[in-house]
């Protein structure tokens, strides 16, 4: 299964997408201002020139579980984005996946390879449900 990864962020998303089998992650790209009206239009494009079965987004809980502003934030948008797609969006926990992506060193944007470690800890962790 196809999955497209978000690190939501008001000024900056990182994307990632999985391989088609839903093993391998890479970072994709990022997404400027995707609250605003050109942001949700080219997210919508990323999700319609991807074709995944599933969006996560990545939820900022605070280290000891908690939901901040951060993380209500990314609820709502979570919420706006399932108003228009047609495919299933996943909050899933993402701490760490920032501080993981500033250790890989890589040409590709932070918040992309940041939605990438999102993806990976995904992928494992539904792998292991349903395996």
């Amino acid at each position: 299964m196809k999955v497209l990864a978000l690190d939501y962020g008001s000024a900056r998303t990182g994307v990632a997408v999985s391989d088609p089998s839903g093993v391998i992650a890479r970072p994709l790209t990022i997404v400027e201002r995707v609250g605003t009206k050109q942001g949700t239009e080219r997210l919508l494009a990323l999700v319609a020139e991807e074709q995944p079965a599933q969006i996560v987004v990545g939820m900022p809980l605070t280290m000891r579980g908690e939901r901040g502003e951060q993380a209500r934030e990314t609820e709502a948008f979570a919420e706006r984005l399932r108003e228009v797609v047609t495919v299933p969006v996943e909050l899933y926990d993402e701490r760490l996946t920032t501080v993981l992506a500033g250790r890989t060193p890589s040409q590709t944007p932070e918040d992309a390879r940041a939605a990438a470690h999102l993806l990976e800890s995904y992928l494992t962790w539904l792998n292991r449900r349903d395996g």
